[in-house]
Parts: C-alpha cells; structure tokens; sequence
C-alpha cells in the first residue's frame, strides 16, 4: 500500500448502450440509462440519466437528447466523456471531495470490439481522471458476476444480450475460446416493434413508447405459459396525422421480433458448431447461462433451450450480472490478471 492510495478510488463501470451501471464499495452506485441531453447552441449538458431520459422524444430544436453508445461502443466521443465524468460526480461518497480523487477503473468491453475502439474507451477513462484503467470482455465480467468460476478447465457457454449487442462466448481456462458478437439486442428489439406498428397498424410510435411495449408484453414465442394481458399503445396515426390508440397482443410483438430473434439462434448454433469437442461435452452437462437484460424477454429461454435441446439458465439479476462481474475482478485484480487488459 502506497502513501497515496487513500487518494485513489476504485470503480467499476459496465458502459452499456442502454444503461451504465457503476460500482463503488461493493455498491451499485449509478444505474442510469446511458443518455444526454445537450444544449444544442452551447453543447452544454443539460441533463443525464434517468432526466435526460424523460426528455427523449419530447425536446425542441435548442435541445437534442444523445445516446452516446451504439452497439456496445463509443459513438460520441465528447457526449460519452462528459455522461461518464457527471456519473462519477454524482457517486454519493465522491461528492463529499474536495477534489477529484484519482481513479483506478475496470470498465468491461464489448468481445468483438475493435482496437480503435477500445482506445476511445480508454481515453474517455483517463480524462476523467482514471490513472489505471483496464478494460474486461463482457461475456467474461458476465461469467464472473454468474458465479462461475473461470479459472477451471471447464467450458462454459455464456450468452449476454445487452441493449446494443449480443456477446456469445464458450470460457475455460479464464480464456474466451470462442464468441461471436452479434449487432442484434435490446435495439432492435425496440425497432422491430416500431416498424411492425407502422407497417401492420399504420400508427407511428416513439422509441420509448416502443420499449415500454418489449418490456410489458415482448414475448419471443406463441405460447406462454402465463401470457401478458393486452395492451393500449398510443401514437400518431399515419393516415389521418391525428393521435390513435390501439390493442395489441403479446402474439403480435411476438411476430415483430421473431426475425431477430432467429439471428441471435443463428448465431448461438454458429458458436456451437465452433466449439472444440471437449468444450462441447462440458456444456452439454453444464448448459448456457443467460445474462443481459434482454434475456428477461418471456420465452426466450424455452425457444433457445428447443433450437440447441441445452438446458439455459437465466442469471438471478440478468441486468447486473456484468456489472457485479466488473466489481469482483476490481476487488480481485491480481487473481484475475489474465483476464483483464491493460
């Protein structure tokens, strides 16, 4: 222990296109959707999170909400740094500082990331004071933060569908052996639903109208077991441009998202085939865990458990589950070495 470490902070930070979670002393300290609200004549940040969620869909021309993240990545370079640096303000015992303490962050990364990527990311941490900042494949933090342990010559399956990519993996030996990322998640589920309510039932709805729709009744197959009652959707009706509500039934988001959904089985199979015999063996004993928040849409388990006849279970708190990951590698650096990179 240096002279200096009460100055250092430890953080994890799950950056999602979706949501960013953050950990701090073992806590989850910020789980916000990953969004900014900017003043579009001075690109000053009005609002972040949760209130700039709000805002979305609802701003005039002097404001402009931004997803910083698509697919798992930075897309705005400036919008992401000041999104991070204001969720790191925002930690309860950082704010009592009188100054910004310097931070040692594991941030975990989509796998299929590029190297120019994983340098925005990096850069985006160290302007925000991170003095070590290492960075964790996704499908690996979810592992972990499953309980897994990756250390043994053991294969697991780990399939986390995030809000702007999938991550399917095969772990042993603290290594990915193989994985396929998969532009398919938690998006284009929400755009599915928006195209299907133009085209079926001419009547235009906002992304956030829509992603109220997957989480209230999405369904990724016909038959459920206890099905969700109907529900009233309101927007704007093409034809007439005046505002309309409509029924719609869990079967018919179920038909919006089938297409998708048959590309992430697609892929889960292509990974499958890929896996080194042995590896195979162990999985068909021990199954394919889910993590992610998309893996809460209903049925989804029970269609991915048919197409690979694989036992699928779902992490007890599918959304955290990478971010907790994070935390127990920040906790455990030295013994998870391997894993990260640095």
């Amino acid at each position: 222990m240096g002279f200096f470490d009460f100055l250092t902070e430890e953080i994890a930070i799950d950056l999602g296109t979706a949501n960013t979670l953050i950990i701090h002393n073992d806590k989850v300290v910020v789980d916000s959707p990953s969004i900014v609200a900017l003043d579009r004549t001075t690109d000053k940040i009005i609002a972040v999170g949760q209130e700039a969620n709000l805002m979305q869909g609802k701003t005039h021309e002097n404001i402009r909400t931004v997803r910083p993240l698509k697919d798992g990545v930075i897309a705005d370079f400036n919008a992401s740094e000041q999104m991070i640096s204001m969720f790191i303000r925002n930690i309860p015992s950082l704010k009592k500082r009188f100054f910004t303490p310097s931070l040692r962050m594991v941030i975990c990364i989509p796998s299929g990331i590029t190297e120019v990527e994983m340098r925005a990311v990096r850069e985006s941490a160290e302007r925000v004071n991170g003095k070590e900042v290492y960075l964790i494949h996704e499908p690996m933090a979810a592992a972990i933060g499953i309980g897994i342990d990756i250390m043994q010559p053991k294969g697991n399956m780990i399939i986390d569908i995030g809000g702007g990519t999938t991550e399917i993996a095969v772990i042993a030996l603290s290594g990915i052996v193989c994985d396929k990322s998969v532009k398919v998640a938690g998006d284009v589920f929400t755009n599915d639903i928006i195209y299907y309510m133009r085209t079926q039932h001419n009547l235009y709805i906002g992304d956030r109208t829509a992603e109220r729709v997957k989480i209230s009744i999405g369904s990724a197959t016909e038959e459920l077991e206890n099905p969700p009652e109907d529900m009233s959707v309101q927007g704007r009706d093409l034809l007439t441009g005046k505002p309309k509500e409509i029924l719609i039934s869990y079967r018919e988001i179920h038909k919006a998202l089938d297409k998708s959904i048959i590309r992430i089985e697609d892929s889960v199979m292509e990974t499958l085939s890929q896996t080194p015999p042995e590896l195979a063996a162990d999985i068909y004993n021990t199954g394919v865990y889910l993590a992610g928040g998309g893996s809460m849409l209903r049925g989804l388990d029970k269609r991915l458990s048919q197409k690979t006849e694989l036992p699928i279970f779902i992490a007890e708190d599918p959304l955290r589950a990478v971010v907790r990951g994070t935390g127990t590698v920040l906790k455990n650096i030295e013994r998870y070495k391997s894993v990260l990179i640095k």
